[in-house]
């Protein structure tokens, strides 16, 4: 990555002879009971950790209960093994794969906290570092070391300990921020090049695009974002691809983070907080990812106590926290760092950045999460998180939650809405089984309808987007199980007349148990519309379309209504065009209607949509219409 190393490195070595020692003497300066520092994530010293094991080998008694000390363990903890259980004991601060089994088998040690606080806990002595070993860059001009892809908590353990040794490695990245370390700072120099350990997210599947194509209608652009790790976050990034203008503000940068930014959808021009740079803590990514990293004005890694404080976050405008979840429960509370009482990741940043987002102006807290697991043998949607599970997430944290099947809204929403919402966006096999516990747990209403199987099953697929003549812009979806409080909320916005007209019904009430009839929906027997705006934070129902079957199958009894704001602004037609089609595409051949004689604004419409209309009767002052489709 970069030029004259080796003869940079003989005018170091000839410059501090006394920090090119043997392996020997810098592993001497471990002793019994030491508190050992090692560099986080794909930072980690891997020849370092090699050779510190050789030694234990050859030294079986040189040191006991030493404690292992790490941010994130990737690839191999061989001082994890049992045949070192009275040399290492080893301390996590997030459970990787590799130290998973140890925590929790009680052979190693797990410490619950937000990665924003553990520096201030190094610094002050709460976790004591004895020794750090930690991987940097080859010395620049300036005799200064970039610590490269692995700032985090690192450079505060470097300022604890008493002893620090660094393997130099060509391959390490010189990444601008805060990894800079001066030659002074480090007791010994370890040269020897090998490749950075690399870490890709598995290959996206269905599941996850989906997931990814939801979290893209709650980013816009000139956001500022910060996604996790993993297959669900990757899916998001690329599903970001069109945006413009967005930010980076994150603890981990990715290699999608990185793919983002060779597209130009982020160029950090629109941010209120460190504006033209992307912000991260460290990376886990591919060689090509590092390789970008390498001396890039454009990136700088800052202390994890920076990017991870609430108030950090807090200064972003717009900003958009994204994180998966291994459960959510029909609170909202969500758990992404145990299984039950199993330990599996950490609390990591989430929480963090949880707050710091409900603290921003525009800011938005959203967890996805696959719907399901074990093959869709058991639901992630839970009536509440597994007995042990941790809270990483309270009640209070969470703006949206986000699975293959949807998207809920839960800020500022009662305990029942919020479930009725999560039951909605829930794998269908778990749907009915959800409504029953949250039913027994008084969650939601005792007698709460529900439409089992593949009749109630939510069409997705037939969301659209549209612009009415009037460019009034409207999310026109199936009606939802979730929508009782929308719907309600477009009844007592129709004004009287509104409701004798498009009705003709004097009751002016809209009860839960009236209700349920207009959301509990079996889709094989009629279709419900909703035109919706906006279609994200806090949506508004100012349209509703219907049909009912009649009795022949071939034809259905069609309604439609507009909240009066809203009225001949062309939203009726775009329900009633989009009614229409789906009609036809389910095999139907026309509509019934009956209109009231003083409903001219029905009866117009109809005729704009080009059906053939037969008046079959007039009675009472009611047309009772036959809408033939063309």
């Amino acid at each position: 990555m970069r030029k004259n190393g080796p003869s940079r490195l003989a005018e170091i070595r000839e410059r501090y002879p006394r920090k090119f020692a043997s392996e020997e003497e810098i592993f001497g300066h471990i002793h019994r009971g030491s508190r050992l520092f090692i560099g986080t994530g794909c930072g980690q010293p891997q020849y370092l950790v090699r050779a510190l094991i050789r030694y234990v080998e050859e030294h079986p008694k040189a040191f006991f209960d030493v404690e292992v000390m790490h941010l994130w363990t990737i690839g191999t903890a061989p001082y994890t093994d049992k045949r070192f259980e009275r040399n290492f004991r080893h301390t996590s601060f997030f459970v990787g794969e590799s130290t998973r089994e140890a925590v929790n088998a009680g052979l190693a040690d797990y410490v619950p906290t937000s990665l924003s606080q553990i520096p201030d806990l190094l610094r002050r002595g709460v976790v004591p570092v004895d020794v750090a070993l930690i991987q940097t860059s080859p010395p620049d001009e300036h005799d200064h070391v970039s610590l490269g892809v692995s700032v985090d908590v690192t450079k505060a353990a470097v300022a604890r300990a008493s002893t620090v040794i660094a393997q130099i490695n060509e391959n390490m990245p010189r990444v601008h921020g805060d990894g800079f370390l001066s030659i002074d700072e480090l007791t010994y120099l370890v040269p020897h090049d090998e490749p950075l350990l690399q870490i890709t997210a598995k290959p996206k599947d269905e599941v996850a695009e989906k997931i990814g194509r939801y979290v893209s209608h709650l980013v816009h652009d000139g956001d500022t974002i910060q996604v996790g790790f993993g297959r669900i976050p990757d899916a998001v990034t690329d599903g970001l691809a069109d945006k413009r203008d967005l930010g980076v503000h994150s603890e981990i940068l990715t290699d999608g983070l990185v793919r983002l930014m060779k597209k130009g959808a982020v160029n950090n021009s629109r941010k209120t907080v460190n504006r033209g740079k992307t912000i991260a803590s460290f990376c886990m990514g591919s060689r090509q990812t590092y390789e970008y990293l390498n001396d890039n004005p454009r990136i700088e890694f800052r202390t994890i106590d920076y990017t991870d404080n609430p108030l950090t976050v807090a200064q972003h405008q717009n900003i958009a926290a994204i994180n998966a979840a291994l459960q959510v429960d029909l609170t909202g509370q969500a758990t992404a760092e145990s299984i039950g009482r199993t330990f599996y990741a950490g609390i990591g940043g989430q929480a963090d950045f949880a707050r710091g987002a409900m603290l921003a102006e525009g800011g938005r807290m959203i967890v996805t999460l696959h719907s399901t697991t074990e093959n869709d043998t058991i639901s992630r949607i839970v009536p509440f998180l597994s007995e042990g599970a941790g809270v990483t997430l309270c009640r209070g944290d969470i703006h949206y939650v986000v699975t293959e099947h949807g998207i809920a809204y839960l800020h500022g929403q009662s305990v029942r809405h919020r479930a009725m919402q999560l039951i909605a966006i829930a794998h269908p096999r778990f749907r009915s089984w959800l409504v029953e516990e949250a039913r027994k747990l008084n969650l939601i209403y005792r007698d709460q309808a529900f439409v089992d199987g593949k009749a109630g099953e939510y069409p997705e697929e037939l969301e659209t987007r549209r612009v009415t003549s009037a460019g009034v812009e409207v999310l026109v979806r199936p009606i939802k199980i979730s929508d009782e409080p929308l719907i309600q909320d477009f009844w007592y916005r129709l004004s009287d007349r509104s409701l004798y007209l498009s009705f003709a019904s004097a009751r002016r009430d809209m009860s839960h148990d009236r209700l349920q009839e207009m959301v509990a929906i079996d889709y094989t027997q009629q279709m419900a519309l909703v035109a919706v705006t906006p279609p994200d934070e806090k949506p508004e129902v100012i349209g509703v379309a219907r049909y009912y079957l009649n009795p022949d199958i071939r034809t259905a009894e069609v309604t439609v209504a507009v909240r009066d704001d809203y009225q001949n602004k062309g939203v009726g037609r775009e329900l009633l065009a989009y009614l229409t089609y789906l009609a036809k595409k389910n095999g139907l051949v026309g509509f019934t209607a009956e209109v009231l004689v003083a409903n001219a604004p029905m009866l117009r419409l109809f005729k704009k949509m080009g059906f053939d209309i037969e008046t079959v009767s007039e009675d009472g002052g009611v047309y009772e219409l036959n809408l033939s489709f063309r």
